[in-house]
């Protein structure tokens, strides 16, 4: 079968590899037919693995498919049903993988296409556990946008954040996957969105989302405009993935007793805060990593119900990959970048 290996640092390649395993008993296997890119991907891409890994590596953490061979002691799944795959290697017997906080696995072998294998492969056989069937009339594509970007996000705004009716959200970067995501998420449930773009084009799509206050960080400073939106009182919520370059900021743009909740450093890993600041104001400052796996399939239900609908920015072959990961990189995109099989 095919697979996209990074063979070095920026050097994919499609390559010829052995099949996909015949499912064992609580396995199954995968006919891969979307993979959602994201910043992950970038960072393998250029090197940042933060982690001992081997190469060549299949590439792909995001990622959904159709089920084409069903192992012993599987219940609940079947042939042909769509299925998104949940992008970590979580040993499904520890505590936190027993409580549902699979994304706090005590030995999770790592993230895939990250430190291993991932799903950017014509077939990908793991345990059954790891997939999330898809309610009828989800496409392959929509559900390839839920394991990272609708699940994360799901993870972050009501698992960590506990967003409300009636609060104020401040989305940092409201263009990439995840904040075209949350944005929706927000406002289904009747929160108040003001964003973050880095252009007037992509300020008019996240207005046609549902944001109710786009601010260009290109021209204006963002915390100021937030100051002025909420009346000097600050957001309930602020929804950070950028990092160093508008960490400072986002603290500031929160209310007393306001919470931050942050996903990724796209800018840098290192920045200053203001201790003082912290607890005077009684700020929280929450760390989210991933998701639990029902976070995945309350995406999948949302989506069915029109409630969210991933955004696609392009749809692109395996050989235009690298292309794709300079444009992320380059933040050219709103939305997300499928690649197709």
């Amino acid at each position: 079968m095919r697979a996209l290996q990074l063979l070095a640092d920026r050097k994919l390649s499609i390559v010829d590899v052995p099949m996909a395993a015949e499912p064992g008993p609580a396995e199954v296997r995968v006919k891969i037919g979307a993979v959602a890119l994201n910043h992950i991907d970038v960072w393998g891409w250029r090197g940042m693995a933060f982690a001992k890994r081997k190469l060549p590596l299949t590439v792909g953490a995001e990622a959904a498919g159709t089920i084409e061979k069903i192992g012993a002691d599987v219940e609940g799944l079947k042939v042909g049903q769509t299925v998104a795959i949940y992008g970590a290697e979580t040993c499904g017997t520890c505590p936190a993988c027993h409580a549902g906080r699979d994304n706090l696995c005590e030995n999770v072998a790592g993230v895939r296409g990250f430190h291993v294998d991932g799903l950017a492969c014509d077939y990908v056989t793991l345990k059954a556990r790891h997939v999330v069937p898809a309610p009828e009339g989800v496409s392959v594509q929509a559900a390839a946008c839920t394991p990272i970007t609708f699940g994360t996000v799901q993870h972050m705004l009501f698992d960590n954040a506990k967003l409300e009716a009636g609060q104020t959200i401040l989305i940092q970067a409201g263009g990439s996957g995840i904040g075209t995501a949350a944005i929706q998420l927000a406002k289904a449930v009747g929160a108040t969105v003001i964003t973050t773009v880095g252009s007037d084009d992509k300020g008019e799509k996240a207005r046609a989302l549902g944001a109710d206050h786009v601010i260009n960080y290109r021209e204006e400073r963002f915390e100021g405009v937030v100051r002025k939106l909420t009346k000097k009182r600050g957001v309930d919520v602020v929804f950070e993935h950028v990092g160093v370059d508008t960490w400072a900021g986002s603290v500031f743009s929160l209310k007393r007793g306001g919470t931050l909740v942050t996903c990724g450093s796209t800018t840098g890993i290192s920045a200053e805060i203001n201790l003082f600041q912290l607890y005077q104001q009684q700020l929280r400052l929450i760390g989210s990593f991933g998701c639990r796996i029902e976070n995945i399939a309350q995406s999948l239900a949302k989506i069915a119900a029109g409630v969210v609908k991933p955004v696609i920015d392009s749809t692109v072959p395996f050989e235009n990959i690298d292309e794709a990961l300079d444009r992320i990189e380059q933040r050219q995109v709103f939305g997300k970048i499928i690649v197709t099989l």
